[in-house]
């Protein structure tokens, strides 16, 4: 791979992961957070 190649795929690799990790954390915040607000009684 040239170094312009492996650069890009470098990139696309990071921002793959960025997008996956921040589906992730949303998914659980919205998970666990809607079971810290019943567990205190929040609405």
């Amino acid at each position: 791979m040239s170094g312009s190649a492996e650069a890009i795929a470098t990139i696309g690799l990071v921002l793959a992961e960025a997008i996956a990790l921040y589906v992730g954390y949303g998914a659980l915040s919205s998970v666990v957070g809607e079971t810290i607000l019943d567990a205190v009684g929040g609405d």
